[in-house]
């Protein structure tokens, strides 16, 4: 295969994987006839079509298809997770090689954040004094409880399925709260004159 073949043939697969981790991902093809890069996606590297890819001399067993992933590090120090793919031509010899080369710092970045909140620290009980007297705290609690136990979702409630959550609620004294009717109905997306329906036809069946 010349170079305009291994062009037509995989520069558009090369595009489409830079495309979808557009920033992120570098798609390079290798001519390993002429040892020289031939097309770069999303060049992150700095190199250009024609250098010399540093693969004189490597030869691939014929069962060779993917190599890696595999870790490397950037010119920059960043950390850059890499996958090549043997290209080969009809006779069955490797032509070309496909390198996708991944920038993982940004997410190496997230994850720290992340362990930051999630795994570094050990967390207090919350505060009695706090929390003592706090029915919004409670009924979050209890929500989340009751969801659970049903398998429901907040979003996904009808409204039989919010009625039967405000009885609970009721049933729990969440409502001896200060303005919790207000907070209730906030939370599950109804009027407060609804929730004060609900509560009255709760009283009046009581009675």
């Amino acid at each position: 295969m010349d170079h305009f073949t291994l062009l037509q043939r995989y520069q558009g697969i090369a595009d489409a994987v830079s495309l979808l981790m557009p920033g992120y991902a570098e798609v390079v093809l290798h001519d390993l006839n002429e040892n020289q890069v031939l097309y770069i996606a999303g060049n992150a590297s700095h190199r250009r079509p024609g250098v010399d890819s540093g693969l004189d001399g490597i030869s691939f067993d014929s069962e060779e298809t993917v190599l890696g992933p595999y870790e490397k590090v950037s010119p920059e120090g960043k950390s850059i997770r890499s996958i090549s793919v043997v290209l080969r031509d009809d006779s069955g010899s490797a032509r070309a090689l496909l390198c996708i080369n991944v920038d993982l710092s940004s997410f190496q970045h997230a994850r720290d954040i992340l362990d930051l909140f999630l795994k570094q620290h050990t967390h207090d009980a919350q505060p009695e004094k706090l929390f003592r007297d706090d029915w919004q705290e409670r009924v979050n609690q209890f929500i989340s409880n009751w969801l659970a136990e049903r398998q429901l979702a907040l979003h996904n409630l009808t409204r039989d399925q919010k009625r039967e959550l405000v009885i609970s609620l009721d049933e729990t004294g969440a409502f001896k709260g200060k303005n919790m009717t207000r907070y209730v109905a906030g939370v599950l997306g109804l009027a407060r004159t609804t929730v004060f329906n609900y509560l009255r036809q709760i009283r009046d069946k009581t009675l």
